[in-house]
């Protein structure tokens, strides 16, 4: 017997207490010298070892939890292979531009954690309606209502902060996220959000077997290219591993890889993205502001300023009115129709 999905709310709480770690380490990674180095390591050096240990746990899980066999597969030899489709060979792209931008984005030192997640996250949140009025999904007053509410915990922050002025690279990293979520929303959309575990665990497969590798090769070029982050991507690639942030990152790639798995659970819930994204999006803003928390007291870090908090509490809003809602709000009919099979 196939056991029932648990509810969207239950695998946001794991995506928020998975995140917490994995940003508490990032930014730990860049702020404190390691052991045995000296230094701090940039966010490319430790992006490497991140992606590649991610990849490997990726692997094991989908082996041993059986979504391999949910894949789309081409036989060689008489041997079946998984094998991505065209569609999710294009997810699987845009999630790759995830995998690089994600980490960069924990690693500015003049640019606070909750910040970043909020201006990442709120692109998003634009792209989530758009994608649903392009697909003609209906969008219920719950979720506008809540998009509302985070893109003012957005709104607030950036008023504080006087304006949008950010490093260069870090303008180019929002872009390439908000790209990549882009891409990974609209194939999502068509082609896996309809309820069907077999179908939503096969696409997560197809997705990474094209994110991984091409994120990882990417990288490697790049390395190996007269361009100057090639240094530090280097040492991640060669010396890390030897080195004494090795245990620290290990536990990174654990909890980047958790982190990857409930994010997708949480998209691919068959409800309309303007659902599903702000669930998503509110937690991870959420798992910032807790991260630099933790990093404040333990760390002697900055602490979160008044406007980001004032936002934590719009974003708790935001999910407390997309918990209830719909629980109140929707017929019978209509509920078993939102269920996931």
């Amino acid at each position: 017997m196939r056991l029932a999905r648990p509810p969207i709310e239950l695998i946001t709480l794991f995506y928020l207490v998975a995140y917490v770690p994995y940003i508490m380490i990032s930014r730990a990674l860049s702020t404190i010298p390691q052991p045995g180095i000296g230094r701090t390591l940039s966010g490319l050096e430790a992006l490497p070892p991140v992606l590649i240990l991610g990849s490997v746990l990726t692997v094991l899980f989908v082996w041993g939890a059986g979504w391999i066999k949910h894949a789309n597969q081409v036989r060689v030899l008489g041997v079946g292979i998984p094998w991505p489709r065209w569609s999710t060979f294009l997810s699987g792209l845009g999630a790759a531009l995830l995998l690089f931008t994600v980490p960069l984005s924990l690693t500015f030192r003049d640019v606070s954690i909750p910040f970043m997640q909020l201006i990442m996250r709120g692109d998003v949140l634009v792209i989530a309606p758009l994608v649903d009025i392009v697909f003609r999904r209906r969008v219920h007053w719950w979720s506008w209502a809540a998009l509302v509410l985070v893109a003012a915990a957005l709104a607030m922050t950036l008023q504080e902060r006087g304006g949008f002025h950010l490093p260069p690279l870090a303008i180019l990293t929002i872009g390439l996220y908000t790209l990549g979520y882009f891409i990974r929303l609209a194939v999502m959309t068509r082609v896996a959000k309809t309820g069907d575990e077999n179908q939503v665990q096969g696409y997560f497969v197809e997705e990474k077997l094209v994110a991984m590798p091409v994120s990882i090769l990417v990288l490697c070029a790049i390395a190996a290219s007269p361009l100057a982050q090639g240094t530090d991507l280097s040492w991640g690639f060669v010396k890390v591993w030897s080195s004494g942030a090795l245990p620290l990152i290990g536990l990174s790639s654990i909890a980047f890889f958790a982190v990857s798995v409930f994010s997708a659970l949480i998209l691919l819930d068959p409800r309309e993205n303007t659902f599903c994204v702000p669930f998503e999006r509110a937690a991870s803003i959420l798992a910032g502001v807790a991260g630099a928390y933790l990093l404040a007291i333990y760390f002697g870090q900055h602490y979160p300023t008044s406007a980001e908090l004032w936002g934590s509490i719009l974003l708790i809003a935001a999910v407390t009115l997309l918990s209830i809602a719909p629980r109140i709000f929707l017929k019978p009919d209509v509920k078993a129709e939102a269920k996931p099979a």
